[in-house]
């Protein structure tokens, strides 16, 4: 069940054929795919999960659209080096749905700072509020104010924000 298009979204980002992308925390898959198919066979996209099973249906499911330039990462990226990807070798990095449920989103941050080349972009998805149950628990969610300050903090300038979906709201930032 989407509440937010990839598609429109990751189209947010400006990503080209060849670059290199990160999405973090990648869950169903579903923005990596888009990603995939953006940046083309030149591109690569890394689809980090902690969850190993996770990342066992991004890759079959990358398979059955032919895409081969997804790779699959398992890792922790809350800390330095979790991702284990080289210094400054993406060009733009996704965090969909994922923020709400870091425990440590300074060390997270610190790691999207790490692997993102200067200038690179980030795009934060995530849950405007709890809906009821639909989306995380009250406690849980990040507020856009929230999410932005965290950012702004780690280093990064905030290029734009636009609604993604009637329940999530979107951050476009760039790297340091």
């Amino acid at each position: 069940m989407h509440f937010s298009d990839p598609k429109s979204n990751v189209l947010q980002l400006g990503l080209r054929e060849g670059m290199k992308v990160g999405d973090l925390g990648a869950g169903s898959g579903h923005y990596a795919l888009v990603a995939a198919a953006v940046v083309g066979e030149a591109g690569r996209v890394y689809a980090v999960d902690i969850q190993e099973d996770i990342l066992k249906r991004v890759a079959d499911s990358a398979s059955e659209q032919g895409l081969r330039n997804i790779e699959t990462v398992w890792g922790n990226f809350e800390k330095l080096g979790g991702t284990t990807l080289r210094d400054h070798s993406l060009d733009a990095v996704i965090l969909s749905n994922t923020l709400f449920q870091l425990e440590h989103k300074e060390g997270a941050i610190a790691e999207i700072r790490r692997v993102l080349k200067p200038g690179g972009r980030l795009l934060v998805v995530d849950w405007a509020g709890a809906y009821g149950g639909m989306g995380p628990a009250p406690h849980h969610v990040v507020s856009e104010h929230v999410a932005e300050e965290l950012f702004i903090t780690g280093g990064f300038h905030k290029v734009k924000d636009f609604r993604a979906g009637p329940h999530h709201y979107s951050i476009v930032f760039t790297a340091p």
